[in-house]
């Protein structure tokens, strides 16, 4: 079986408009924002997937500027500065501050995508996401956070980027971090994909600790192979799989979190279940944590599925 790493998860219309974000045609993108509706789930990562995009080119602003009258347009601009904050900072490393006036303008721009879309949850995704840069945390995380609830309590992006503003990578601890994933998931729906967030939370702690303690550490050799790991597992299982009954847009990269899980902690029947799932379709993080993703995704395929 062929693997495949998409980071559309499948969404043509949206690989089609990323394309021709590249060659700086913005003229498919009004009709790929508003296709989505009230999809929140969809509509927030088509936001995120195009600002990815976006971010280095003036795409953004050409479409805006265009049609100063269309929030969606807002809204992809300012999800596209807060692309633009977080290049920044990979580029300039671990530890390093962040141009004050580029994290303003995020701010800004998002809050004012916020005024031209009251429902949209998408800005305040924004800012919980551009939160993180600002050292110490933003002052308004919370007030943004209990915005974002008003309008999308389970929003999938919003709750994995506030899981790892809590973590202890940037404003937090590993505990902090455990403590909100099981906050989560004890109010849950049944069949959410939410669900996965402490195997989220268990993957941000080991990388965590690999690049400062080194694999070897103490602690580390078991850490995924423990009852701890593996009856969270089958609790995600339960809370999820076992009542699944839609298909959000980024089921693709958690349900490789949890069949990453499932196969080191030794629930070999859930694993090849979620690997059939998932039929060939795989994410680079967390199977980075052991080597090649392609190399080991391939090997514990092979393994359960033949």
């Amino acid at each position: 079986m062929t693997v495949r790493f998409d980071p559309t998860n499948g969404d043509r219309a949206l690989a089609e408009a990323r394309a021709d974000i590249t060659i700086g045609r913005w003229q498919g993108l009004p009709e790929l924002c508003a296709a989505a509706g009230s999809d929140w789930d969809r509509r927030t990562f088509r936001m995120r997937l195009l600002a990815q995009s976006t971010a280095g080119t003036s795409v953004a602003e050409s479409w805006h500027e265009s049609q100063p009258r269309n929030a969606d347009a807002l809204v992809l601009r300012a999800e596209t500065e807060v692309m633009r904050a977080f290049n920044l900072a990979m580029a300039a490393g671990p530890g390093s501050a962040v141009d004050p006036d580029q994290l303003e303008r995020a701010v800004r721009t998002s809050l004012r995508a916020a005024e031209a879309f009251p429902a949209d949850p998408v800005p305040w995704v924004s800012l919980l996401t551009v939160a993180r840069l600002f050292p110490g945390g933003h002052s308004s995380m919370e007030l943004w956070w209990k915005e974002l609830h008003q309008r999308d309590p389970y929003n999938r992006e919003g709750n994995h980027q506030v899981l790892r503003h809590l973590s202890a990578r940037w404003h937090g601890s590993h505990g902090v971090m455990y403590n909100f994933a099981q906050d989560v998931t004890a109010t849950l729906p049944p069949g959410s994909p939410l669900a996965v967030l402490p195997q989220v939370a268990r993957v941000e702690e080991y990388r965590y600790r690999v690049e400062r303690e080194g694999s070897q550490a103490i602690g580390l050799l078991q850490f995924w192979n423990n009852e701890n790991s593996a009856s969270q597992a089958r609790r995600t299982w339960h809370l999820w799989i076992a009542q699944r009954q839609y298909t959000y847009a980024q089921d693709i990269a958690d349900l490789n979190t949890l069949a990453h899980a499932s196969c080191y902690a030794d629930l070999t029947g859930e694993a090849a279940h979620l690997f059939r799932l998932l039929d060939g379709h795989a994410t680079r993080v967390p199977w980075s944590c052991h080597g090649t993703p392609e190399e080991i995704f391939t090997r514990w395929q092979s393994k359960l599925l033949g």
